[in-house]
């Protein structure tokens, strides 16, 4: 990813020496990268909001709100991923590092996939 805005799903205060929340529903925060030329340029956090009405359509409306263009995630269903990407948001898959720095360094590389269908969580408990 050359330039554009990644969010991350982040446990507690977040930022890129933060850890990763395994799904990006239940995180604390966002940590929002923004990259100009493959280079990290700015980093900010967003609170994640409350699951109500809506549930999981809550994070994607929220994330194209900030002008997110990629979100890499651990774990997500069908329905947000399909949000995501009426919105315009790719959605990556990566579930081999806890910490958000590498994970952002290899999406800048092109290193991550994007996520299929195949590997969206069964739902239930909410995304």
């Amino acid at each position: 990813m050359e330039n554009g805005r990644i969010a991350i799903p982040s446990m507690e205060t977040g930022g890129l020496d933060g850890q990763r929340a395994g799904h990006f529903g239940h995180c604390d925060v966002f940590t929002l990268i923004d990259v100009e030329d493959g280079q990290i340029k700015n980093v900010a956090t967003v609170p994640n909001q409350e699951h109500v009405q809506g549930g999981c359509m809550v994070p994607v409306n929220l994330l194209a709100g900030h002008k997110v263009n990629a979100i890499v995630v651990g774990g997500i269903g069908m329905r947000p991923l399909m949000g995501f990407r009426q919105v315009g948001i790719e959605v990556y898959y990566d579930v081999t590092r806890p910490v958000i720095r590498p994970v952002v360094e290899d999406l800048i590389a092109g290193k991550l996939p994007l996520i299929g269908n195949n590997q969206v969580c069964g739902g239930g408990g909410g995304s």
